[in-house]
């Protein structure tokens, strides 16, 4: 092994990782189930996760979203209740890409200041920091409060009346209402209105959105038009990528050290191959972690987007499930590193996270102990990193019903909800 230290990220949802409310109710509001803080993380719990070998934590859900709590009393827009998923909302709905999300913060106005400091503390307990960046889509009602002087909000000088236009941050299905196929009025009378409709973030390019859609999200226009066989306008450099290049350099300036990037692969691999370069400039060390699912697009994502590391998803954390649950023999394992042909250094392993089932769920191995020997393979395949899911250590279930997330073996990302092994 080299001098260098093998990467182990920590991936925390702040919102349920200093919640101890243990009598949490159905789909409960933040008064009745309560919110984790950043301040929870303090120099002794950071010093803890830190003995688990973690060299990195990535705190999951940091960047404002949109939620059903009312914060209007500090400027903060509503959110209709019809697209938020969940009390809390999905933290992959983006409100407002300058800002912390408040649910976070133990003194709503101070939460920027709140952020600055949990990034101090992390680095003084020899950790790094990882945030999520959110490039595809973003809330229904993206609003920054916290845009900042000289910088223009997304979708501002958008033209609706073009379906696609490479100057356009949005796509729009002109003359047309939004007319979801999914709740329109949520818990309130008046139901939500959106004239035009704009393409949802799954690539739903239509004014009919259904209850399995990212129906709460609008896709962003990085310069592609879907609906014309992909016809790719780069030049000039579309106005969403100079946005997002300012968004990238605004938090890598709160010394960070990383992102995650969620979704990479919806976004083209050129805007990829501009802009993190530019990042990498001002901010050498800075680490790009893709979210990327389709082999046959790896090598576009490393090589020519730039990216230090992928998700490792279909190979091998698909692997070692089925080994784990006796779906597949230990053979399909040498398969399936053999298949990544010389960049499986590049690969981030992980059993669980945010979108996956608990390994000691009922879903997946029911017993944490079978999960262990997975684990080990994932640890050691290699000297590439590799991510555990807070709880995780100590064989998290994951079986609750919290509210908007179901009894599925996930800890929910939606809803206002604690962990019990935490």
């Amino acid at each position: 092994m080299s001098d260098e230290k093998k990467m182990i990220i920590y991936q925390v949802l702040p919102r349920l990782f200093g919640n101890n409310n243990n009598h949490c109710v159905y789909n409960g509001d933040i008064t009745v189930n309560g919110c984790g803080k950043m301040a929870d993380f303090t120099a002794k719990t950071l010093e803890e996760i830190k003995k688990l070998g973690t060299t990195h934590i990535w705190y999951t859900g940091i960047i404002e979203h949109a939620t059903q709590t009312d914060y209007r009393r500090y400027n903060i827009s509503p959110d209709h209740p019809a697209i938020v998923k969940g009390k809390a909302g999905s933290p992959y709905a983006i409100k407002d890409y300058y800002d912390v999300d408040p649910d976070l913060a133990t003194d709503v106005p101070g939460r920027m200041k709140e952020f600055e400091n949990l990034v101090g503390r992390t680095h003084r307990a020899g950790l790094k920091v990882i945030i999520d960046f959110v490039p595809n889509h973003v809330a229904r009602q993206y609003h920054s409060d916290m845009q900042p002087d000289g910088t223009v909000e997304l979708g501002a000088n958008d033209d609706p009346n073009y379906a696609f236009s490479p100057y356009n941050n949005f796509y729009y299905i002109p003359q047309s209402e939004l007319h979801g196929q999914f709740d329109m009025k949520g818990s309130v009378a008046e139901p939500y209105r959106e004239s035009p409709a704009k393409a949802t973030g799954n690539n739903r390019f239509d004014a009919y959105p259904n209850i399995n859609d990212w129906y709460e999200t609008i896709k962003l226009n990085y310069g592609v038009d879907y609906q014309n066989g992909g016809t790719c306008c780069f030049s000039p450099i579309p106005d969403t990528w100079m946005k997002m290049l300012d968004i990238l350099l605004f938090w890598a300036s709160k010394r960070i050290d990383g992102f995650r990037c969620d979704m990479a692969e919806m976004v083209p691999v050129e805007f990829w191959e501009w802009v993190i370069p530019q990042v990498k400039e001002k901010y050498p060390d800075l680490l790009f972690i893709a979210e990327v699912y389709n082999p046959a697009e790896y090598q576009n994502y490393l090589f020519r987007g730039k990216f230090d590391y992928l998700y490792d998803k279909v190979g091998l954390y698909d692997t070692l499930r089925n080994v784990a649950c006796g779906y597949d023999s230990a053979t399909a394992i040498t398969r399936s590193w053999q298949r990544l042909g010389g960049i499986e250094k590049r690969m981030l392993n992980f059993l669980e996270n945010h979108d996956e089932q608990r390994i000691a769920s009922d879903f997946f191995a029911s017993n944490p102990r079978k999960g262990i020997p997975a684990l080990i393979v994932s640890a050691c395949m290699n000297t590439n990193p590799m991510m555990i899911y807070f709880g995780q250590e100590f064989g998290e279930l994951g079986m609750d019903t919290e509210g908007f997330s179901g009894r599925d073996g996930r800890t929910t990302i939606f809803d206002y909800w604690s962990v019990d092994t935490i």
